[in-house]
């Protein structure tokens, strides 16, 4: 009798290796749907979120161009000294002044959106939390922004600061940081575009890293996000966005 006879067909035989167990089955759906249940909930809050932010960002605007109409514009002449007509100085005051709400909301928003990436996925987490200042005499207290376990997260939208002043200040609130035990990690998700501002960043960098601390900016600081929260807050920000201008 030959042996070849008693083999499994190949057929058969990649059935039976394919074919999970059902229970398998069963938990890989439940765990694919709980995934899905969380980050819709992450994204209901952002979303939300940036819903109130446009509404506030959007009345604070109306209300400063209401007060405008009725500015003392005589310093228009200045402008037109320099070449700058009346009109264009009117426009030029109104979006100034624009200007300052939105890069005062924009920061806010996203350090908020980011502190919720870190609740979600840390339920220990800590936001503004202040710490003494053994370091001196001012201020009388540090804020951290974030706290998850030992982990000491200060998180900008942008820092375009051209202050030198702002490197000892900076210094000094990390070494506190450091000697109250925890790590300072700062996460800064847009790089400032001037050389000079930029340089003051590449000093920070280089503190932050001198006294054990981590330094994240543009894409290393939206994947350090990902990765340590498991929230695509970029992709989740750029719905958001697509979902406004496209309605």
């Amino acid at each position: 009798m030959s042996i070849a006879r008693f083999k499994f067909p190949p057929r058969a035989v990649n059935r039976r290796q394919s074919q999970p167990a059902s229970g398998q089955k069963v938990f890989m759906v439940s765990e694919i749907m709980c995934y899905n249940e969380n980050m819709s909930n992450i994204f209901d809050k952002i979303n939300k979120l940036a819903g109130e932010y446009a509404a506030n960002l959007k009345r604070a605007i109306g209300e400063r161009s209401e007060e405008m109409k009725s500015d003392d514009n005589s310093h228009h002449l200045i402008y037109q000294v320099l070449g700058i007509s009346d009109k264009e100085g009117t426009l030029i005051d109104e979006y100034q002044n624009k200007g300052r709400f939105l890069y005062k909301y924009a920061g806010s928003f996203l350090e908020e959106a980011a502190i919720l990436c870190f609740e979600h996925k840390h339920s220990e987490a800590k936001r503004k939390i202040r710490i003494p200042n053994t370091q001196g005499s001012r201020p009388k207290t540090f804020e951290i922004d974030c706290l998850v376990g030992n982990d000491a997260y200060e998180i900008k939208w942008r820092d375009a600061t051209t202050d030198g002043d702002h490197i000892t200040k900076e210094h000094t609130r990390l070494k506190q940081i450091k000697s109250s035990g925890y790590t300072p990690i700062r996460i800064m998700f847009y790089y400032p575009n001037r050389s000079q501002a930029a340089k003051i960043q590449q000093t920070l960098e280089t503190i932050y890293y001198g006294v054990g601390g981590q330094y994240y900016y543009g894409d290393k600081a939206w994947d350090y996000v990902k990765n340590n929260t498991g929230v695509d807050l970029l992709g989740l920000l750029e719905k958001i966005a697509a979902k406004n201008i496209n309605g």
